[in-house]
């Protein structure tokens, strides 16, 4: 009688119930080997193997930095950057920068989220849903986060005018609804037409509506600025 004997998966092979947590598994190794591959570039030599005696890069290895949580669109990891030593300039890193805790499209997630009406104290459960528990995002980062966005904006919505060599302007009241209110919110947009062909978004205002009075407002601002 032919015996069939079924084997209970290995660690390594994934399942349905655990497959974000096999793929976040294997992001962090490849992420882990891109990171050494990058050393043994630099240096021209892989781990544990002697520096040429002639022309040989100068620099080793120094073992790895704390560990450090980055998080990725598709969840967190956890990797260590490695040290090198012996180096002429400092050691930076293309693929991981030494501040880094977030891709550029986490960064860019996070302002969409705001604009939504996602309230602070709701992006810890929020992104720790998507992003994985171990997401070094809090409501205090939100909050830092969120000064920075006003502050870019403030800066941008300020700057001189008076070098854009402006053909037409197209100025229109966009009503968008963001945030939790029930009324849709009129956006004051100003459009240039530049003399090169370009063009360029010169201003962009909210409002509760559109008005003599807010667009007379807005085209003063325009005019103070060198427009």
């Amino acid at each position: 009688m032919e015996q069939h004997t079924t084997q209970a998966p290995v660690e390594s092979s994934p399942t349905w119930e655990r497959l974000e947590t096999w793929l976040r598994s294997k992001m962090r190794e490849w992420l882990q080997e891109l990171l050494e591959a990058e050393v043994d570039e630099l240096l021209g030599r892989r781990k544990s193997a002697r520096r040429k005696p002639v022309d040989g890069v100068p620099g080793y290895r120094s073992g790895h930095g704390t560990p450090r949580r980055l998080t990725l669109s598709c969840g967190t990891v956890t990797v260590r950057r490695p040290r090198v030593r012996g180096l002429q300039e400092r050691f930076e890193s293309r693929l991981l920068p030494l501040f880094a805790r977030r891709t550029p499209e986490v960064n860019a997630l996070l302002p969409e989220l705001y604009l939504h009406g996602l309230a602070l104290g709701d992006f810890d459960l929020a992104l720790r849903g998507l992003l994985g528990e171990d997401a070094p995002l809090s409501p205090a980062t939100v909050s830092r986060l969120k000064e920075t966005w006003h502050a870019e904006q403030a800066q941008w919505a300020s700057r001189p005018l008076a070098d854009l060599e402006v053909v037409y302007l197209w100025v229109d009241g966009v009503y968008v609804k963001a945030g939790l209110e029930r009324e849709k919110a009129a956006v004051l947009v100003v459009l240039a037409g530049l003399r090169d062909g370009r063009n360029e978004l010169v201003t962009l205002v909210p409002g509760h509506r559109e008005s003599a009075e807010a667009w007379s407002e807005v085209l003063r601002d325009l005019r103070a600025r060198g427009l």
